[in-house]
């Protein structure tokens, strides 16, 4: 077996960085597992409300400064980072391989997609501008300016552990104000990486800090007085606790919750093309994605199309290699934990239960290398799936694809709208009617139009609908300025 290259040799023990400090918490310790290997890489500390107030004044404290920081300067420090995270890009991105399980090619893409948020914050001197307008009245004039507003905080999920805080982060700052993460409990170390190289790129002390913990720091969070809003992406549940949360206390929020996403094949898509990005939507990040494609509804009612279909998907997920993400040649990874495959083993029972039919059993893992197979499973394809079935309702977060059928396109967008999430769908065909049809009328945040991930560049909001999104303002680009904001309008006369 090949020698992979791993960055993190021993067990770290992870600290809060506060005020440009790295302090040590006295929280209990958690151990962070690498999902291929079952080897302990990092502990964790579960950190105490007291900490989280001492982390909350510092930045306060650090606020009136940076905040009247010229918004040039603030982008000098993005500037700055995002040089520092290209000539650090491999370390990061073999991190979240380590701690979250997914294949290095998907980490290497991750650590681009956030690098380009920061890209994208630099440009803040342009993102934050107000507009104007001379004589609203006799020798009055009037104008809008965006200002900050102190202190946010930002909850990440475990499955993109380096991206998703770059969804808001960077914005925040750039914006005049200062940020707490909280990392997921399971996959921190990325964030510990991040916050190395925000020391190193020169960022005032308090501007961006890390606090470790789980769902008590989350509430301490939530609750402090001095944040004025949070950034959440995670289940829908939690995303909906969280929305009201904030409702109740008076904060601004941007809450992402879960997803189940259709992807609609007509009788005149291409499926030389489609399959291989069904392939990536269905089964990358192991199916541990807010916009994996979930059900494939196929349209029509031509039996040879449905078979071929069928037949070509099948053959394409049986030869998808699995095995520890390092290894370049392994396509999918193994879920981010014992719990986790736990979860969708049932889902996988359940379908079975209620009549699904299932054509490739991935329950049996066929791994590259030797590797406890405590968290890796292989993709599994269920067929005469109908939306009334547990499988089609759920998310499951997982290495799970189901086939449905449509008589057609009506049809078919009846069925995803029966879904209570509305985070991404997709189209495959070859006929513009269709595709206008389907971007105009399914309730969804992203659409796809022959694209398997609708996944929204840095300058585009990462959109959402139903309850897949609470909150007004999406994360990245203008909206994300917006919501670290407050928009003052200013009326003048002068005699």
């Amino acid at each position: 077996m090949a020698v992979l290259e791993e960055p993190i040799k021993e067990p770290l023990i992870l600290k809060n960085y506060v005020d440009g400090e790295w302090i040590e918490s006295k929280g209990k310790l958690h151990d962070i597992v690498n999902p291929a290997t079952c080897k302990t890489i990092a502990r964790v500390p579960l950190s105490t409300p007291e900490e989280v107030n001492e982390a909350v004044e510092k930045a306060k404290k650090a606020y009136p400064e940076w905040r009247r920081t010229p918004p040039l300067a603030r982008a000098r420090c993005l500037f700055r980072l995002k040089e520092i995270l290209e000539e650090n890009f491999e370390e990061p991105s073999r991190i979240q391989t380590m701690e979250h399980g997914k294949t290095i090619d998907e980490s290497r893409g991750e650590t681009r997609r956030g690098i380009e948020n920061v890209e994208v914050a630099t440009g803040i001197p342009s993102l934050m501008m107000g507009y104007n307008l001379e004589d609203i009245a006799t020798g009055i004039d009037e104008h809008l300016i965006r200002q900050p507003l102190g202190v946010f905080c930002c909850i990440a999920p475990f499955n993109f552990p380096f991206m998703v805080p770059l969804w808001f982060v960077p914005y925040a700052v750039a914006s005049g104000n200062c940020i707490i993460i909280k990392p997921s409990p399971r996959v921190p170390i990325s964030q510990v990486k991040l916050a190395e190289l925000v020391d190193e790129a020169g960022f005032p002390p308090g501007v961006w800090s890390i606090v470790h913990g789980g769902g008590e720091v989350a509430q301490a969070l939530l609750e402090h007085p001095d944040i004025k809003g949070a950034c959440f992406v995670g289940s829908t549940p939690v995303a909906k606790e969280i929305y009201k949360k904030c409702g109740q206390v008076g904060k601004r929020v941007i809450a992402q919750g879960g997803a189940k996403n259709f992807i609609v094949v007509m009788p005149d898509a291409n499926l030389e093309k489609t399959i291989p990005a069904l392939m990536t939507s269905f089964f990358g990040n192991t199916g541990q994605r807010c916009l994996s494609g979930t059900n494939a509804i196929v349209v029509g009612r031509n039996d040879i199309f449905y078979k071929k279909f069928v037949e070509a998907f099948v053959d394409a997920a049986s030869k998808i290699k699995v095995g520890y993400g390092l290894d370049e040649s392994v396509q999918m990874g193994p879920l981010q934990s014992k719990k986790a495959k736990e979860k969708v083993l049932g889902f996988i029972e359940k379908g079975i239960k209620e009549g699904a039919g299932i054509i490739l059993d991935g329950r049996k893992a066929k791994i590259t290398g030797d590797y406890p197979p405590d968290c890796f499973l292989n993709p599994t394809v269920f067929d005469e799936v109908t939306v009334d079935m547990t499988i089609a309702k759920e998310e499951i977060f997982g290495p799970v694809a189901n086939i449905m059928r449509a008589k057609d396109l009506d049809e078919a967008i009846r069925m995803i709208h029966t879904n209570p999430y509305g985070n991404a769908a997709s189209v495959f065909t070859s006929n513009g009617k269709f595709a206008r049809e389907f971007q105009y009328r399914v309730e969804c945040g992203d659409i796809g139009i022959n694209i398997g991930i609708a996944a929204p560049m840095a300058f585009f909001p990462f959109s959402g609908m139903k309850d897949s999104f609470f909150g007004i303002l999406h994360g990245q680009g203008k909206e994300a300025i917006r919501f670290f904001t407050e928009s003052k309008v200013v009326i003048q006369r002068w005699w």
